[in-house]
């Protein structure tokens, strides 16, 4: 079911909402070449290097094998026979993942079926297939169906143009690219807090039964026992819900009954997961509240962990200027777009002051930037380990997104050229750097810039992304080339598209002009903060001697 328009019209200062495109342009968008470019991507690059023990991702396959050889949650006979992973938390000397539980369980339908291909006895599925059937059906297939779900709700407030440049910049140039090609929890994260998030969308607008409110609380639920710093995220939802149903015109008896079922509804959807959660906490860690978090094995990580809630302490000011603005993984550095959001918030406030359904985004909007924000400025910096960007943001920036898509609808309505230009760019430029530290996706914490003191290096010594292609036979270096190819084109084609006026037509030379100046201006701020000193060189040279399909040189084989 499509959309439905806004119920008033947008103040005069404010984005132009669909209604206001010409039918003729409504039905563009990127066409669908892009959107198998982003596809292709997402299923081919396979950035995995067995000799670095991923443990965030291994340690979760590991219980999810000792579940179906063993039937325990304990590891410890899954290390002996599979090799040591870290990422542990030990009580009475059995080991446990230190992590959420959800994506251990969920790997055990996947590893059962591909146990049976291989032969069912316990070697029979080798690591890296079964990192990469885990990522592929658990944390990439999922986002891509996320980007199906951003692209309806972006094109109920934007052009189709502008919905599906921001879809596509957030598909290549945010974290969403990083965590997705990672068995890991953050990005499993975004998918179930926006799946919730649209759930209530859609039941605000009238679009769903109430029963709507039963798939909400599932992805809340789920979400928790994924990651638990997922409740930031929840706690958004919440006030979304509480804000779309009481802000109806229905006289307050019936808005509260409403707001009543609805909250049983929810909880209904969230109790099985909650439940479940507490169950594992109580069989592994000996209560329904205790995490692993506070059992675990190596002592040099307990102490970021201790004090607080969890380790959430109060902020710290080097915490936060590092999260958002380090030139290694700093969010507006890896994904300068998402500094549209910020001028964004103000056109969705403004849409506001017509919109209850633009009131409720927006205070939801804020409160779950203000909630990651606080975590992130609260937690421990330096325990973020190899990382390509602040990984515990993940989940923020899909509630990003359309406050930056206001922005941009807002510039080319306006017939501001040169920012339009400028932003277009800071789009296109989050394709190219998120995509090029995504290639290597382990980036070590003491390296100075992703790109050019870590991706750079290892393509000029021929050391491309492992990939699909690769292990299908097609000469790494081929192989590397094309999705280099397909990354440069993809950030082009955005850049292109989005530097057209309401109209469709291309911008003046002033907007193109003032988008390759900004390119200058990022690739020279990357530049002025690499160093290409020891740290640079040796973390290159690591990379290198551990790399799963390295040039000239036999690559692991995908499936012995």
């Amino acid at each position: 079911m499509s959309a439905a328009p806004h119920p008033t019209p947008p103040p005069p200062d404010a984005a132009p909402a669909p209604a206001t495109v010409a039918p003729a342009l409504r039905a563009q968008g990127l066409p669908k070449a892009v959107w198998a470019a982003v596809a292709a991507l997402y299923v081919v690059l396979f950035p995995y290097h067995p000799g670095l023990r991923s443990p965030n991702e291994l340690c979760r396959l590991w219980q999810t094998r000792a579940l179906v050889e063993d039937g325990t949650l304990e590891i410890n006979r899954a290390l002996r026979d599979y090799g040591p992973v870290g990422d542990l938390s030990v009580m009475d000397g059995r080991y446990y993942p230190s992590k959420a539980p959800l994506l251990s369980f969920a790997a055990v339908p996947l590893y059962a079926a591909l146990r049976a291909v291989g032969g069912g006895h316990r070697y029979a599925v080798p690591e890296v297939p079964l990192v990469f059937f885990s990522r592929l059906f658990l944390t990439v297939l999922p986002t891509l169906g996320l980007l199906w779900l951003v692209r309806r709700f972006l094109r109920a407030f934007l052009s189709p143009v502008v919905a599906d440049g921001v879809t596509v910049t957030y598909a290549l140039g945010s974290l969403a690219f990083s965590y997705s090609l990672l068995f890991m929890s953050h990005q499993t994260t975004a998918v179930l807090l926006f799946a919730g998030f649209y759930a209530l969308w859609r039941l605000s607008r009238g679009e769903w039964r109430e029963r709507g409110y039963v798939v909400a609380g599932a992805c809340a639920g789920a979400t928790v026992a994924a990651e638990y710093t997922g409740a930031l995220g929840v706690l958004g939802l919440v006030l979304y819900a509480v804000l779309t149903v009481l802000g109806t015109p229905e006289p307050w008896a019936a808005r509260l009954k409403k707001l009543g079922r609805a909250t049983g509804l929810a909880v209904l959807g969230a109790l099985p997961f909650i439940v479940a959660l507490g169950l594992y906490h109580q069989a592994t860690f000996g209560h329904p509240l205790e995490t692993g978090y506070k059992h675990l094995n190596d002592a040099g990580y307990q102490p970021w962990h201790l004090g607080g809630f969890l380790g959430i302490r109060t902020p710290d000011p080097r915490a936060f200027t590092l999260s958002f603005f380090s030139p290694l993984r700093g969010l507006f550095t890896l994904s300068p777009f998402l500094l549209l959001a910020l001028p964004g918030l103000v056109l969705l406030k403004r849409l506001g002051r017509t919109s209850p359904e633009a009131r409720a985004l927006f205070w939801m909007s804020v409160a779950t930037l203000a909630g990651y924000t606080y975590f992130t400025s609260s937690f421990t910096y330096d325990s973020w380990g190899w990382t390509t960007g602040p990984r515990h943001l993940t989940g923020l920036v899909p509630f990003l997104l359309l406050p930056a898509g206001l922005v941009l609808e807002r510039l080319r309505a306006a017939g501001r050229p040169v920012l339009s230009g400028i932003a277009a760019m800071l789009c296109a430029a989050s394709v190219l750097v998120t995509g090029l530290a995504t290639f290597v996706n382990y980036i070590p914490d003491d390296v100075s810039t992703p790109v050019l003191a870590l991706a750079r290096p290892l393509l000029v010594d021929g050391y491309h992304p492992p990939n699909l292609l690769a292990f299908l036979g097609l000469p790494t270096s081929l192989a590397g080339a094309v999705l280099f190819a397909a990354l440069v084109t993809v950030a082009a084609f955005i850049f292109g598209s989005l530097c057209q006026d309401a109209a469709g037509r291309a911008l003046p030379p002033a907007a193109w002009a003032a988008g390759l100046a900004t390119l200058a201006v990022l690739a020279s701020a990357q530049a002025l903060f690499t160093r290409n000193d020891r740290a640079d060189q040796n973390a290159v040279r690591f990379l290198e001697s551990v790399w799963l399909q390295p040039p000239g040189r036999p690559a692991t084989p995908f499936w012995p």
